[in-house]
């Protein structure tokens, strides 16, 4: 909205100009984002305290795990959607159909999971709703999200997918697109959502699949580095940089918040608002192998869950000591800073080897 708003000044007044650079609005999307997360989130943290928003704990975790976490306010989620919208809204450019399409992702997952938190926190349980509303509901968002994407779109190229690693290797989908488009939101939607269980876990990976794609977005978007690197140019793409720059910002300030010990979680307002957001980032840009990679501990947080449930099914037995797999390595008797950090160091190896796709081609 400012920035549309200065568009209007900028023939008057040439200094204006430098508004106009991806790398400036990102820049300022970012520390917007942070400022106001940072601003507002003790008096957000002692009002949700008071008001009795609190986290209903797994009762089969850890011992140690539900002693620290009873307690503790949920729906942080709310505190980093505030951040971020303040960067989108300030700063991106709000006639780009990337952006309105992000917007939509974004704030209608969060809404579907603040009505999740809703219920967990009202009927004091950790179940919220059913896991079939909510998949539906997934899958539904997502439908109409990437149809009209589809629809509205003259991005020729938008049903490829590029294998990274590969100069011009490509499949076109066609029709399939939407059915793995809608998948790819819907999975990185609960990968993140499940990786969200210790303090601090889900927020940096965020952070860092965020900056990975904020780059991405950004040499995508110029035909020179596109042409450079050898990957397909997308016209207006670089928009999308800013908005992962909103991410960055407002996920840092959470952090701020969210650090061992945690004052307040960010509950499936922004789990599934964050990983929603960034499979429709991994579409858009056309790097939806990279996102699987830079992604790789949701990835891995996800697995762990679909393997123990078929284990189990099948031969009653478990693989996992919990999962997922962050709770297997708590009951092994690992410190939660240990599992968190180790898991961290992960995420910047993967977030490495996705950057590192971009050149080895």
């Amino acid at each position: 909205m400012l920035y549309n708003f200065i568009l209007n000044f900028v023939d008057n007044y040439t200094f204006l100009n430098v508004f106009k650079y991806l790398t400036v609005r990102t820049g300022l999307a970012m520390f917007t984002s942070l400022i106001i997360v940072l601003f507002i989130g003790t008096p957000f943290i002692n009002f949700f305290s008071a008001k009795q928003i609190l986290d209903p704990i797994r009762e089969d975790g850890p011992t140690d795990h539900i002693i620290k976490k009873i307690g503790t306010p949920t729906m942080g989620g709310v505190l980093i959607l505030i951040g971020l919208f303040s960067g989108i809204i300030l700063w991106c450019n709000l006639h780009s159909i990337y952006i309105l399409f992000l917007i939509y992702i974004v704030g209608s997952f969060g809404l579907l999971g603040a009505y999740d938190d809703y219920r967990k926190i009202k009927f004091k349980n950790s179940s919220g709703v059913s896991f079939k509303f909510k998949i539906i509901s997934q899958i539904l968002i997502a439908l109409i999200g990437i149809s009209l994407l589809t629809y509205i779109s003259d991005f020729s190229e938008l049903k490829n997918l590029y294998f990274p690693f590969f100069k011009d290797l490509f499949i076109n989908l066609g029709w399939f697109f939407i059915p793995f488009s809608v998948f790819i939101i819907v999975g990185s939607s609960n990968a993140v959502n499940l990786t969200d269980g210790l303090d601090g876990l889900a927020t940096v990976p965020v952070m860092l699949v965020a900056a990975c794609f904020a780059f991405i977005s950004y040499v995508t978007g110029n035909i020179v580095f596109a042409d450079y690197l050898q990957i397909n140019y997308i016209e207006g793409i670089g928009e999308v940089a800013v908005f992962c720059g909103s991410i960055i910002g407002a996920c840092l300030g959470f952090l701020w918040f969210n650090a061992p010990p945690a004052k307040i979680f960010m509950g499936d307002t922004g789990s599934l608002a964050l990983g929603g957001s960034l499979g429709a980032v991994g579409i858009l840009t056309k790097h939806e192998i990279v996102l699987a990679i830079t992604g790789g501990l949701f990835v891995l947080e996800a697995v762990s869950v679909i393997v123990q449930v078929v284990s189990f099914k099948l031969t009653g037995k478990r693989v996992f000591k919990m999962a997922p797999i962050h709770h297997h390595f708590e009951k092994k008797g690992w410190p939660e800073s240990t599992v968190v950090i180790r898991f961290w160091i992960i995420s910047i190896i993967l977030a490495l080897i996705g950057l590192a796709t971009l050149k080895l081609r």
